[in-house]
């Protein structure tokens, strides 16, 4: 593995790998304010956003719009919107991905509106992306100076903190603090940063202005494969695996949530398995969709605690704006009320990223009314809901359409049961829509029937590689013999009340039940 030796050689080989992924790199004290900057391009220290860049841009990717509504976006850019730094960097996250509304009077005198976009997000050549080292910014005397900011289209989006390895105190921790200091005192740049990055000299992580030194996280792939020492040191692997211009843009659509905990509004950002699952996901389901696919887009298995849920947000976000899909619904099934609740709530404190509010089916016919729409939707429902009304007949037609996914969560379960159960009554509602399974435990290899419905494994998370990164815990198991015993007074009354719940069963069956329940290990673990 690559052994850094001072912040200034760390610094350096950052540098040089942004640049082999076609970043502009410059020195900021040469754009820094005159007289001190050779070609400066900040009228103050206090300037965090590189105005003349950013009106470029816009500029360009807007090539229809006056240099009159240019100059209100911009100004809607550099606007405060709240004392609360979360709150104001969640108002500019949402410039970002859905655009800024401007008002105009036109020349006949009415009211008009024009989008203006900051970002080229499906042409990332269409973008222009900076690095700057040692960039000073001075906010209320506070004289502070980043390791490293990277600017798309202006806009300085990431902040890297690195440490001198060769000092004992240099820990990610130190670096994390840094961050925490800088908030503290230069708040305006993190404003507009999109993701944070810590750095020891050997360890590398990334999270969010709101993450705790817990929830920054390591990145281990470059476009998909898996990479780290001692090929490539995990400064090189996080840069390349996120910093990509393609990814970037996608990371900061698409990857980017904001929920209202108990502490307040808290921003989280994909991890590299959430990211990779999510685009695996997407290729699968769409070629499933097609007039030619087979309809089975595939089982992501991702570790209970590894953040499967949000997985399944993500995905569900950028499956609704893939212009293939052509305004798809999206169905959510689980087979329990609880869960049906816990992600309807997670969806729903999440519905910015989805574009849509998502909905809860009450009853069948609510059921019914959502799924006979044209087009659009995101509907949760438990299993049970597609049953007939009365038995023995089959759930009525409610759309022909190929443009409809049904997400299946813990996909593993038998409740399922696509051949004579439940779901074989949503295939005859929904004959042509396409099924992806997200489960929290593996699948069995003898478990055909679910294979057969939802197709093979499109990613896997398994526990052991969700130890090793940290997003969760490591269990032990600890052996004991439980000594078991059934009341003397409670034996007499077994057989006579196996033969009245047996009663009508054939007596092949009613023996293999018996051997069943003849254990009383499996006595104690029976609900009756």
């Amino acid at each position: 593995m690559t052994r850094f030796i001072t912040e200034s050689e760390v610094e350096e080989v950052a540098l040089q790998i942004l640049q082999e992924l076609g970043y502009e790199i410059i020195f900021g004290p040469e754009i820094a304010p005159a007289p001190e900057g050779t070609r400066p391009e900040r009228e103050t220290y206090s300037d965090v956003v590189l105005v003349g860049r950013l009106k470029k841009a816009i500029r360009k990717i807007n090539p229809n719009l006056s240099y009159e509504i240019i100059d209100s976006a911009v100004k809607k850019v550099l606007q405060h919107g709240s004392q609360k730094l979360v709150e104001d960097n969640f108002s500019f996250h949402r410039m970002l991905v859905e655009g800024i509304d401007i008002e105009y009077r036109a020349k006949s005198g009415g009211i008009r509106g024009e989008k203006v976009w900051l970002f080229d997000f499906e042409n990332p050549e269409n973008n222009e992306f900076l690095a700057v080292n040692q960039f000073t910014i001075i906010e209320d005397n506070n004289n502070r100076r980043p390791d490293i900011i990277l600017f798309v289209n202006g806009l300085p989006l990431v902040v890297i903190e690195l440490k001198n390895p060769a000092i004992e105190k240099a820990t990610l921790k130190a670096a994390f603090d840094q961050h925490q200091t800088y908030m503290a005192q230069i708040p305006s740049l993190f404003r507009f940063s999109e993701i944070l990055v810590i750095n020891d000299g050997n360890n590398t992580s990334a999270g969010t202005i709101s993450s705790g030194l817990s929830r920054f996280s390591p990145w281990k792939t470059i476009n998909g494969k898996m990479f780290g020492p001692p090929k490539k040191s995990f400064l090189e692997v996080l840069i390349k695996g996120i910093f990509e211009k393609k990814t970037l843009l996608d990371l900061v659509r698409h990857f980017v949530v904001f929920e209202n905990e108990k502490t307040g509004l808290v921003k989280k950002l994909a991890g590299y398995h959430q990211y990779n699952a999510t685009n695996n996901a997407l290729e699968a389901t769409i070629k499933a969709s097609r007039e030619r696919g087979d309809k089975r887009g595939g089982v992501v298995w991702h570790t209970q605690g590894s953040g499967k849920s949000l997985t399944m947000v993500f995905y569900t976000g950028k499956l609704v704006l893939n212009p293939e899909m052509e305004n798809p619904t999206i169905v959510v099934l689980t087979d329990r009320n609880d869960l049906d609740d816990q992600l309807f709530d997670t969806f729903s404190a999440c519905n910015e990223i989805l574009r849509q509010k998502p909905v809860q089916v009450k009853n069948r016919k609510h059921l019914r009314e959502l799924l006979k729409v044209a087009s659009g939707g995101i509907v949760f429902t438990t299993i049970q809901k597609f049953l007939p009304e009365q038995k023995g007949d089959s759930f009525p037609l409610l759309s022909k359409r190929r443009n409809i996914v049904v997400i299946a969560d813990e996909a593993h379960r038998s409740q399922y049961d696509f051949i004579d159960g439940f779901a074989r009554h949503l295939r005859d509602a929904l004959p042509n829509a396409s099924f992806i399974g997200f489960t929290g435990t593996p699948i069995e290899k003898s478990d055909k029937s679910t294979r057969a419905v939802f197709g093979k494994d499109v990613d896997v998370y398994d526990v052991n590689q969700s130890v090793e990164d940290g997003a969760t815990v490591r269990i032990y198991y600890e052996s004991r013999l439980a000594k078991l015993d059934l009341k003397p007074e409670e034996r007499p009354k077994i057989d006579p009340e196996f033969e009245e719940v047996t009663e009508g069963e054939e007596f092949n069956y009613k023996e293999r039940l018996k051997s069943k329940w003849a254990r009383m290990e499996k006595i104690v673990g029976s609900s009756k």
